[in-house]
């Protein structure tokens, strides 16, 4: 008997630490899961297959939140991405500590997110967003540059810190910052340009990236029922030492953004548009959105990605959509066009989409969606080609 009450007062003082840490602490587990059957066919080249994630949706993470006191809290975020049809253990997605008022916002430092992506536009406002169909992938009417700050599935902003406002009578504030001159972030990682890529570039400063930053805006109001959203943005992505010399390069990226939104009972319509100056970031592609990998060169039936403005050079792009909701299902219908300007070295390129398709909710967390896609491209160099796509899938959301 006194064994038995040793060994629970020892099992008490043990877990006494643990309760403690626990209070006022919460922890999320959170996480999706997709698959869909996706046929890619371009045009005089073999349809390509798949059954998987290449678009980057599944994904699993924690998020942490204390309570410090005095409406002060603290937050982490850990979360890693992988593909249902691979055998991937993950890839990095957002990685984070910050800190969180409601009267003066949300700091957060570490992997984020742009506010591209996830604030102003981007991704918010593609009903396909993380599909074969999404507008930032092959189709390529929104920016996903493979360094983060655009709006691609799986672009990320290194070694960063970013800024959320709270609302204020319908009007927030977000912004990023990047700082430059740490040599250590981005030593090797640039990858040329050749006559048949356009080049990469992971991060988006690195060494000697001189402070990149992307600042972004909105106002969301509800009136007499309908609810309206206008944003804008803009984002600069600087030389850095290693890609002056081996680009050749002389000017910095300007990225501007403008856009809308309107809901109004089950109708929805939005779009933005985008105007691209001496593309630096932009003139790559992140792996998701180029449905493969876009660092094995290009042209490649599975690494196409319209949005690539070309390197040093102008473009623009814009992108709307409509949706009707009817019971459980969605409706959707939606399109644009991307334009790269001509350089001395790249001929010019002009895309134009239009996707089609519905998502049909069997919960609040599993959703069935399908639809068609068809890319129309205009390639001077006649590198790229016309496309098709279909797709057929399931998610669920915990």
């Amino acid at each position: 008997m006194k064994k038995k009450l040793i060994s629970l007062a020892v099992a008490g003082a043990l877990a006494a630490p643990m309760v403690a840490s626990a209070q006022g602490t919460n922890v999320t587990i959170f996480g999706s899961v997709q698959a869909e059957y996706a046929t890619v066919n371009y045009d005089k080249q073999s349809s390509q297959a798949l059954i998987g994630d290449d678009t980057g949706r599944s994904r699993f993470g924690a998020h942490i939140t204390e309570q410090l006191g005095g409406g002060l809290k603290a937050k982490a975020r850990v979360e890693y991405g992988f593909n249902t049809g691979s055998g991937n253990l993950g890839v990095a997605r957002e990685r984070w500590v910050g800190l969180a008022n409601d009267n003066w916002g949300e700091l957060k430092f570490g992997r984020i997110q742009s506010p591209f992506k996830d604030f102003a536009g981007g991704m918010t406002i593609d009903p396909f967003a993380y599909t074969t169909l999404q507008a930032s992938g092959s189709g390529g009417t929104m920016t996903a540059s493979a360094n983060g700050l655009g709006s691609g599935a799986q672009t990320f902003v290194n070694s960063a810190v970013r800024y959320d406002s709270p609302k204020v009578e319908g009007f927030s504030f977000a912004g990023i910052l990047m700082p430059g001159d740490a040599n250590r972030l981005d030593p090797g990682n640039f990858i040329s340009p050749s006559s048949g890529f356009q080049g990469s570039q992971s991060n988006s400063g690195g060494e000697d990236g001189e402070w990149d930053f992307q600042v972004a805006g909105k106002y969301e109001a509800q009136v007499q029922g309908h609810n309206l959203g206008v944003f804008g943005g803009y984002s600069r992505d600087n030389l850095s030492t290693r890609q002056r010399t081996t680009t050749g390069l002389n000017n910095n990226e300007h990225v501007w953004r403008g856009g809308a939104s309107w809901s109004f009972q089950n109708f929805r319509l939005s779009g933005q548009y985008e105007r691209v100056s001496n593309a630096i970031g932009a003139a790559t592609c992140s792996t998701a959105a180029a449905l493969g990998n876009p660092g094995s060169g290009l042209p490649d039936t599975r690494s196409q990605c319209n949005s690539a403005m070309n390197l040093g050079g102008d473009g623009h792009l814009w992108f709307a959509g409509g949706q009707y909701d009817w019971g459980n299902t969605s409706i959707i219908a939606q399109g644009g066009m991307s334009e790269a300007n001509a350089t001395a070295t790249a001929a010019k390129r002009e895309v134009s989409t239009f996707t089609v398709g519905l998502i049909h909710n069997l919960s609040k967390r599993s959703s069935l969606f399908g639809g068609y896609q068809r890319g129309m491209v205009d390639d001077r160099a006649n590198v790229f080609r016309d496309s098709n796509t279909y797709t057929v899938g399931m998610r669920h959301n915990f």
